[in-house]
């Protein structure tokens, strides 16, 4: 090898023939490696750039038919409107929400999937089943739906009070058939109210649904004499079922003939507890914000593009589907309190 210095040799040296292969071989092998990381980069920075460059996937972690699928299938139109891709609705219903929770959380941080969920079953999940998230997991964006629990049941059943079903449950706890979604804001609203009249839950007839559709379905067609399902479902066809009782301080405009908890507790001297009924919303990766800025800044924005569109508020309106816009820092402070009153809740349960 040559030693130079201002252009002049001063020293050959004669190499090993192994020591100049292998020396070329590592020479090689790094410019590979430097290759491949600048492509990985460039691919990276391109894909930002390009975002969105293919379908993107709403998770609905509950069955067809409720209402997350039913917004979530409201909106798609006016997300593929303003991301420029197709979106395609994925429905994991099952174990109350968290088999729909995992697999959203298993996919990766990029942008190409979103989560339409019942926030309140995050905290259900870890509180009731262990789940292995967390709250801050999750990076709630708007909570367009503040729904409320509704004890119901068909219009044509033989029950016509909230007094009538209380008493048969208290004669005999298995007269009577309700229907809930498990591990759900519903069911821990009917195990508190049960408690407040001395009825151990595990003596009642509870048959489980895997979604507000199925649930509510079971309601209107007697399957169940009585159901506990979030009341904004029920508003398309209201005039088919006759509710009982309404888990919020006071009665809501949509069901004015509907005695709220704390009006019958007044009334039947037990204590109302209760807990807030489903907020419903877009969710992503919390972790988006720190590793895709660009990507989460995208989503964000075509949500919120599409949640105030006129067009779009004029067809979810029609389906008596709710169309505020909170944006993600009220909406991610709305789901964090709401989740402590519910794990606050869920151990007053436990002790009991």
């Amino acid at each position: 090898m040559l030693k130079l210095k201002n252009n002049k040799i001063l020293e050959v040296t004669k190499l090993n023939p192994f020591q100049s292969k292998r020396g070329m071989i590592k020479g090689v092998v790094a410019a590979c490696i430097f290759s491949a990381v600048s492509s990985i980069a460039s691919v990276s920075y391109a894909q930002a750039d390009n975002y969105p460059s293919r379908p993107i996937t709403v998770v609905v972690p509950f069955a067809t038919g409720g209402q997350n699928d039913r917004m979530s299938r409201a909106m798609a139109p006016f997300l593929q409107k303003y991301l420029g891709q197709p979106i395609q609705i994925v429905n994991k219903g099952g174990a109350g929400a968290q088999l729909g929770h995992t697999y959203f959380l298993q996919q990766p941080d990029d942008g190409y999937t979103i989560l339409q969920t019942s926030v309140n079953y995050i905290p259900l999940n870890i509180g009731l089943t262990k789940a292995p998230f967390k709250l801050e997991d999750f990076d709630v964006i708007n909570l367009p739906s503040n729904d409320y629990t509704i004890l119901a049941t068909a219009s044509d059943s033989k029950f016509k009070s909230f007094e009538e079903v209380m008493n048969m449950l208290k004669k005999d706890p298995k007269s009577v058939s309700i229907g809930v979604q498990p591990a759900s804001a519903d069911l821990m609203n009917l195990t508190l109210l049960l408690n407040s009249f001395n009825i151990d839950i595990k003596n009642v007839r509870v048959v489980t649904f895997t979604g507000g559709g199925p649930a509510r379905n079971a309601v209107l067609g007697g399957t169940v004499d009585v159901g506990l399902v979030g009341a904004e479902g029920f508003l398309p066809v209201k005039e088919r079922i006759r509710g009982l009782a309404l888990f919020d301080k006071v009665r809501s405009p949509d069901f004015p003939n509907v005695p709220s908890i704390d009006e019958l507790g007044k009334k039947y001297k037990f204590v109302a507890d209760y807990v807030p009924g489903s907020q419903r919303g877009w969710v992503l990766h919390s972790t988006m914000k720190t590793k895709n800025p660009k990507q989460y800044a995208a989503l964000v924005k075509a949500i919120t593009q599409a949640s105030k569109d006129p067009e779009y508020i004029k067809i979810a309106k029609a389906q008596s589907l709710p169309v505020e816009w909170y944006g993600p820092q009220q909406s991610q402070k709305n789901y964090l309190n709401a989740s402590s009153v519910l794990l606050i809740n869920l151990d007053t349960i436990r002790a009991k």
